[in-house]
């Protein structure tokens, strides 16, 4: 898991050893605060967001200022979404957002992945890759799958 200044990246190379419950538990705490939080899946949220650019929403709901104004977003799985350019520009335009604080507010950002930083750069490209190297902190989880022990 990557932990820093104001967002937090799971980053881990082996299945099951609970990224995805922690992010569950934090997101707990910060609602018992009040705080507002999104969780989704990232191949769901980068979905939703395509189908959401192509639609022309009946509501007034914006799922884009949602998803940038949250106070903590977490996007789960990160690397098990099919990707294409228009959701690596989704991709981009919501780390960065959330970085600069475009909406003059705190967020925070937790992701779960199963990908190391290697393979980041090669499948997200250098602008993604260097905003998690230089804005958030990694942290790893190291251990047996949990899932094999049940």
């Amino acid at each position: 898991m990557i932990i820093q200044k104001k967002r937090i990246y799971c980053l881990q190379e082996i299945l099951g050893l609970g990224k995805t419950f922690l992010s569950n538990c934090i997101a707990y705490e910060l609602l018992k605060k009040g705080k507002t939080v999104l969780y989704q899946t990232a191949p769901v949220m980068l979905d939703n967001i395509i189908n959401y650019r192509f639609s022309k929403p009946s509501s007034t709901y914006d799922l884009i200022e949602q998803i940038l104004n949250v106070d903590l977003l977490i996007i789960d799985d990160l690397g098990t979404e099919t990707l294409n350019s228009m959701k690596l520009t989704e991709l981009f335009t919501i780390i960065n957002s959330r970085i600069l604080n475009q909406n003059n507010k705190i967020t925070k950002t937790i992701i779960s992945t199963n990908l190391n930083l290697k393979e980041i750069f090669n499948i997200y490209n250098e602008r993604i890759g260097s905003r998690f190297v230089g804005h958030y902190n990694i942290c790893k989880f190291i251990g047996d799958d949990i899932r094999f022990k049940k």
